[in-house]
């Protein structure tokens, strides 16, 4: 049975969890704080277990980044680059900033020339990151239950760790469009501007994203 260590405990972290139960993996949350799992633990049944970010990045045969763009940096660094060296890690996060959204657009604290994936990939250039499941609201991360399959948008610069991340993506149902190197996160981190729009304006969040080709 594969192993799913994921390094946060917020709502994306939890939902991802609980998708990869249901799939059959073994799963770890990481927390710095481990009482904020309790629940989500004793929920999970004998597969599920929690730990710290150190903990969870040794766990898993492949690890989640699920935290806020801003301290993606910082939890690697705590779970230990050592302990994810040759790892694919599945890169959930987007730059969103701190200040407000204007006319429904987040700020993000990048620009169209490096993105937050390319960021952390320089620092850590011995984890295999692979961006997914950003553009998406986490209430549709597993199984989504649209009319039509929708599009997970991926990329990353290790083919092989992008086959593990298709793998899992086509578990959860989706459809998958690769992107290409990391660069390509330049355009795919927007996407999560783009989802985010009919929400903040008009408060519809049940939507999803599908490439149609001829």
């Amino acid at each position: 049975m594969k192993k799913i260590g994921i390094i946060g405990s917020g709502i994306v972290a939890k939902t991802l969890g609980d998708g990869f139960l249901k799939h059959n993996y073994k799963v770890m949350l990481g927390s710095r704080d481990e009482s904020k799992l309790n629940e989500w633990k004793a929920k999970g049944g004998s597969h599920a277990t929690t730990g710290s970010f150190a903990d969870a990045a040794l766990f898993g045969d492949i690890v989640v980044l699920a935290v806020k763009g801003n301290v993606a940096a910082n939890a690697i660094e705590e779970a230990g680059p050592q302990n994810l060296q040759g790892k694919t890690v599945i890169d959930t996060t987007n730059p969103i900033a701190d200040g407000p959204p204007e006319n429904g657009v987040l700020r993000f604290f990048t620009n169209f020339e490096e993105s937050l994936l390319e960021q952390l990939q320089t620092r850590f250039p011995e984890i295999h990151f692979v961006k997914a499941f950003n553009s998406i609201g986490n209430a549709f991360m597993v199984d989504p239950s649209f009319k039509e399959k929708p599009t997970m948008f991926v990329c990353g610069n290790n083919d092989a760790s992008k086959m593990k991340t298709n793998a899992i993506l086509e578990e959860f149902g989706w459809d998958i469009a690769d992107m290409g190197k990391a660069a390509a996160a330049r355009a795919i981190e927007p996407l999560c501007m783009l989802w985010c729009i009919p929400g903040m304006l008009h408060g519809q969040w049940n939507h999803a994203f599908r490439l149609i080709k001829a």
